[in-house]
């Protein structure tokens, strides 16, 4: 597997090989000690998503956050990481990938960054595998519209959006606060969580 650094720290755009032939294509996404980093899913899941609809910024605190492996089975995506652990040295930093369900291709974010996405299409599936299970206390956000981090979204006045991710509070608010988790050296520590 190919993978490309993205600008948020230990952040990885994942290119699997992809085998097409005349019944369509089959791509791997993802085999055990394929990265460079340690990586045990706990859980999976899927979100199903109308055109329009935007998660996150969403995260961890410290000792409970998941690493993630994010991909599109159906529709497009715009998908965000956000360096959101106080301390890093690419803190509030964000990069973006297309996932795209025709061209297989996955994001991977390490334990303590922020992840969020915009769907594009109408039916636009996304399949997480987690280093963690689902505990709802942990759920955490902070504001996808902040001025401050500007990010890329398309169509802002349609997008379709939780009360909960509407009223997080922005980057600077939550780092004020002490509500993001910290920068850790230890990837390994990390994504074994």
């Amino acid at each position: 597997m190919k993978t490309r650094e993205l600008a948020v720290g230990g952040a990885l755009e994942l290119l699997p090989p992809v085998y097409p032939d005349e019944r369509g294509l089959f791509c791997p996404l993802y085999e055990d000690g394929a990265l460079d980093v340690p990586f045990r899913v706990r859980r999976s899941a899927l979100s199903v998503n109308r055109a329009g609809a935007a998660r996150g910024i969403h995260y961890a605190p410290d000792g409970d956050a998941p690493a993630k492996i994010v991909h599109c089975v159906a529709g497009r995506a715009l998908d965000i990481v956000v360096d959101v652990r106080a301390g890093s040295p690419t803190f509030g930093r964000w990069d973006t990938v297309l996932l795209d369900s025709d061209r297989p291709r996955a994001v991977y974010l390490p334990a303590g960054l922020g992840h969020a996405f915009v769907a594009l299409t109408g039916g636009t599936v996304l399949s997480y595998l987690l280093s963690t299970v689902y505990r709802p206390e942990d759920e955490r956000a902070v504001a996808l519209l902040d001025p401050a981090l500007d990010l890329p979204l398309p169509g802002t006045r349609e997008l379709v959006m939780s009360a909960a991710d509407r009223a997080a509070p922005a980057l600077a608010e939550a780092l004020d606060r002490g509500l993001l988790p910290r920068y850790r050296t230890d990837s390994t520590k990390e994504d074994e969580t």
